[in-house]
């Protein structure tokens, strides 16, 4: 069920869809801890596919082997298709009403808004893991490379891991 919910509310994409993914995985059915959620979000996001999906089979894999991983990327994907049909055929008929326009730039904010509060919370977690020096730093250097060098993010992410695989291990948390 916690899959069908994000693949019925899940408007905008992948991005949209994680808080939802979250919400579901970790708060509400408690499948996996902060930082499982974290590190599966970050593999999937290196990896080519809608981040979703990815994470639904992984998911659903985990919690219930090869059926949960069909169960969970049916339940995330198959809400989406059929109402992708069926507004696709509302709005083909209803084009040029202003309120159909106004629908769609609606959802935009509050999409903004959960991305906002997930990365938050990110924020928090890697200031925990890592201290606030560590976890700025790399916050920064983050923003630098993705929105003003222009590195895709599946590179940087790799990089991240790999550093951490290569030169890692658990740190305490630095107050």
């Amino acid at each position: 069920m916690g899959f069908f919910r994000v693949g019925i509310f899940g408007f905008g994409g992948g991005p949209s869809s994680i808080p939802l993914v979250h919400k579901e995985v970790v708060e509400h059915y408690k499948w996996m801890s902060d930082e499982e959620f974290s590190d599966v979000l970050a593999l999937g996001n290196a990896m080519p596919g809608p981040i979703a999906t990815k994470m639904a089979g992984y998911i659903g894999y985990r919690v219930g082997g090869v059926l949960g991983m069909i169960n969970a990327v049916f339940a995330t994907t198959f809400p989406s298709v059929v109402a992708m049909i069926v507004m696709l055929m509302a709005l083909n008929a209803y084009r040029d009403v202003a309120w159909v326009n106004g629908m769609s730039q609606a959802v935009v904010p509050v999409v903004g808004v959960m991305l906002a509060v997930l990365t938050w919370d990110f924020v928090k977690k890697s200031k925990s893991a890592l201290g606030w020096g560590s976890a700025i730093a790399l916050i920064l250097g983050s923003f630098v490379l993705l929105e003003m060098a222009g590195l895709h993010p599946a590179i940087l992410i790799l990089g991240i891991l790999l550093y951490a695989l290569l030169f890692g291990g658990k740190r305490g948390a630095k107050q």
